[in-house]
């Protein structure tokens, strides 16, 4: 039985928020699935699963303040779900009394004639039940009088264990096979009857239904943004017609007591001022505890730019890039051809990073900033990592990242060209060990061949941290970036 913890979503995390579970007890979890929504002070997070195995118990209920690495839910083996449905009455199985067959039942024959096509021509009754179903065709007439006059309804195993698989009750059907037996196309038909009385359920998470309950929203109204388009409890609230009321929480034991504690509803005032205070104290952390050293150069980015314009030129809207994708995919190179910046400072050596994920600021609407990471920047073709990056911010700016992305990244670049800053220095994110910057992409006077001119160029700078290098590895890495730039078709 393994246990599921409120996990560490960066440096500045000492505790979190349980918004909401997006699973239940009973469902099969596997590694990377998303399972609660977590809020911390900086966004709010979709936290993945880190085991595979079925979902057994939840400890704490949403709206719950709880410590990293306090127990969530407990999670056990594959085996332990698929025993469930055999103890559960082993409703896949004919029932036990159909092994043992009355005289006059139906022979080991004419279980096989069941099975396959009857090749003689069929009776009326038999061509009726043996005919597909059609939009002409009757559906079965649910009816007692069989039952009343049989004492028990006619129907062969195969037929008794659809009608159980499909829930339709045989007692209830008026069978259109020889001498009223039910045949398998009546319990279709009656099936099929049953699907399209009922609407299909709604998928939603258990939160969502119980605010949908308390708010009366009817979730088949409800768009759902969730996996599989599931409905989640900020869908429900904001489908509400008044403003929603916070659900009652109750506090789950979960072995420690006295450091779980319900929260209250957070003003948005106060969700800024605690980003703030996150940002403020994992900033003066670092500006203490890193030695840092800077260094900045400036990039030609004529062979970029052109590069760039006749590739938007050739290429639909939707698949058009930005001038960032290409600084990013620089950068993330270049980490991967000096990877001595691309990994983390930790128990007093440098440990480095399994693959360049490459964190990128985003400034929040609200204010503040989230460094989510892009994976594996290092292997995707532009058009993905553009792609990619819109999603990422896009998600960063709604609170929807994955727990994985505010905690992976091996490497961070902050990009304040749009704002029309020239030049950035930044702060090392621990326990990372450096920080790229780029600023806006201007026209200079630029000297090539001997010859001046005007040209586009880049100011970027490189924070790094001194425990992890020295001055020289820092400057090998601005040099790659400038190299890949300048030869953009191996970006």
């Amino acid at each position: 039985m393994a246990e599921f913890t409120m996990p560490s979503l960066g440096a500045d995390m000492d505790e979190g928020t349980l918004l909401e579970w997006l699973v239940g007890p009973g469902d099969l979890v596997h590694k990377g699935d998303p399972v609660a929504v977590i809020e911390t002070a900086k966004s709010t997070i979709e936290v993945e699963c880190f085991e595979t195995g079925t979902l057994t118990k939840l400890l704490v209920e949403p709206g719950t303040i709880v410590p990293v690495g306090t127990p969530l839910a407990l999670i056990g083996s594959t085996t332990e779900k698929a025993a469930e449905p055999e103890e559960a009455g082993k409703p896949l199985k004919p029932r036990a009394p159909e092994k043992v067959r009355k005289p006059g039942g139906p022979t080991e024959a004419e279980k096989a004639k069941e099975r396959r096509p009857v090749r003689h021509a069929p009776g009326r009754a038999e061509a009726a039940a043996l005919s597909p179903p059609s939009e002409s065709a009757p559906v079965p007439v649910l009816s007692v009088s069989a039952a009343g006059r049989h004492g028990h309804m006619e129907a062969g195993p195969l037929v008794r264990h659809l009608a159980e698989h499909s829930g339709v009750d045989l007692e209830t059907l008026h069978g259109t096979g020889t001498g009223g037996r039910v045949t398998r196309t009546d319990v279709e038909r009656a099936a099929a009857a049953r699907a399209t009385a009922r609407p299909p359920r709604v998928k939603a998470t258990p939160l969502a239904r119980r605010l949908a309950s308390e708010l009366g929203v009817d979730l088949a109204t409800v768009t759902g943004t969730g996996r599989d388009a599931a409905v989640r409890a900020a869908d429900v609230r904001q489908a509400a017609p008044g403003p929603a009321a916070a659900p009652e929480h109750v506090v789950a034991t979960s072995g420690r007591p006295s450091a779980v504690r319900p929260s209250a509803a957070r003003p948005s005032e106060d969700q800024a001022a605690a980003m703030r205070q996150a940002i403020a104290g994992l900033m003066t952390r670092a500006n203490r505890d890193i030695p840092h050293y800077y260094l900045s150069t400036t990039m030609d980015m004529a062979a970029a730019t052109d590069w760039l314009h006749e590739h938007n030129r050739r290429s639909p809207v939707g698949e058009r890039l930005l001038p960032a994708a290409l600084l990013l995919k620089a950068a993330a190179l270049a980490a991967r051809e000096v990877p001595e910046l691309n990994g983390f400072w930790a128990d007093d050596r440098f440990t480095a990073g399994e693959g360049v994920h490459l964190g990128v600021a985003v400034s929040l609407r609200g204010g503040g900033l989230v460094a989510p990471a892009l994976h594996h920047a290092d292997t995707l073709a532009l058009p993905e990592l553009m792609a990619a990056l819109k999603d990422l911010v896009t998600r960063a700016r709604t609170g929807r990242l994955r727990g994985s992305e505010v905690s992976d990244s091996t490497i961070t670049v902050t990009n304040l060209g749009d704002q029309g800053v020239e030049t950035v220095f930044g702060v090392i994110y621990p326990p990372q060990v450096a920080l790229v910057g780029f600023g806006r992409v201007v026209d200079r006077p630029w000297a090539v061949d001997g010859l001046l001119g005007v040209r586009p160029v880049v100011t970027a700078t490189l924070s790094a941290d001194h425990r992890a290098t020295d001055g020289a590895v820092g400057a090998r890495y601005l040099t790659e970036v400038a190299r890949l730039l300048k030869n953009p078709e191996q970006l």
